[in-house]
């Protein structure tokens, strides 16, 4: 530089250190101002993500609830709020895949997915109202009909009971028309009509006993059947048979009488000897209008 003057040299020294300093200074703010956008776009992000999260947080809760009442729901006899119950669910799957994808990056977009969220809460709200409702009123109706089977089975029982009564009273008005005998006694006779105590010479065997006054009982001929079995059990017949609880049985004697409602005192029903007769214990059974009136024991001896 030689023939300039030092204050041209410095000049255009300071010129050089300007223009060094400007541009540092532009790259400077140029730098800052990326860094700045740079920080500004991740700040968005995760606002986006988070909200995105917020979101997703919600459909969880959302399809939690739609899964607490779905058993509910599959049980409800009315088709409408399923089927509406249904296509609300199938729209919440949707919008939580739409969530899940990379689509799905905008404010604008978030802001309508929680729109939705927010129609779809006010759909469930509804559903879980008419859902419970429903099920108060089954339950009201399943308490009704316990209250009728309950009432039911009362009347069934008490009609058991009026039943029974009835059967009782029943049995015990046919009972009250059976013919009664008392005295009943198994004597031995000789040939001449004269009681034989040995009963191995007995020739006739006679049964006596009394009747008494009954109004209940029908009043008529009556045919009393007699059967006498000796010691080794053996029926002491001769008289043919009568029927007996729906079954043909064997007699000894029988004896017509007619009963009027009175007393019958000292009636006789003979038996004729015609087997040799043994010492022991012998059954007398008396028998009319179907009914068995006595089974004694006697005790013969020789």
């Amino acid at each position: 530089m030689k023939g300039k003057s030092p204050i041209v040299i410095l000049t255009v020294v300071l010129a050089v250190l300007l223009l060094i300093a400007v541009g540092f200074g532009v790259f400077q703010v140029a730098s800052l101002k990326s860094q700045v956008q740079e920080a500004k776009l991740q700040n968005e992000e995760l606002m986006l993500t988070n909200e995105q999260l917020q979101l997703s947080n919600e459909f969880d809760m959302l399809n939690a609830e739609f899964q607490q009442y779905e058993d509910q729901a599959q049980r409800l006899a009315n088709d409408t709020i399923l089927a509406k119950y249904t296509a609300a669910k199938a729209k919440v799957e949707q919008l939580m895949q739409e969530l899940k994808s990379e689509k799905v990056k905008s404010q604008a977009r978030i802001k309508e997915l929680q729109n939705e969220i927010s129609t779809l809460k006010g759909l469930l709200r509804h559903y879980i109202a008419q859902i419970d409702s429903l099920n108060k009123e089954n339950a009201g109706l399943r308490a009704e009909n316990q209250e009728i089977k309950s009432q039911n089975e009362r009347l069934s029982s008490k009609v058991q009971e009026v039943t029974k009564s009835n059967e009782t009273l029943s049995e015990r008005m046919t009972l009250a028309e059976k013919l009664n005998v008392t005295g009943v006694s198994l004597t031995g006779l000789k040939k001449n009509g004269k009681v034989e105590k040995n009963v191995t010479k007995a020739k006739q065997l006679m049964v006596t006993f009394t009747i008494p006054q009954n109004n209940s009982t029908p009043v008529g001929e009556k045919t009393i059947y007699l059967r006498i079995v000796n010691p080794e059990g053996q029926l002491l017949g001769g008289a043919g048979s009568f029927s007996f609880e729906g079954k043909s049985v064997a007699a000894s004697a029988r004896k017509n009488i007619e009963y009027a409602g009175d007393e019958i005192a000292g009636v006789k029903i003979y038996w004729d000897v015609n087997t040799t007769l043994t010492p022991g214990d012998y059954t007398v059974e008396l028998f009319t209008d179907g009914y068995r009136l006595t089974s004694r024991h006697f005790t013969m001896k020789k």
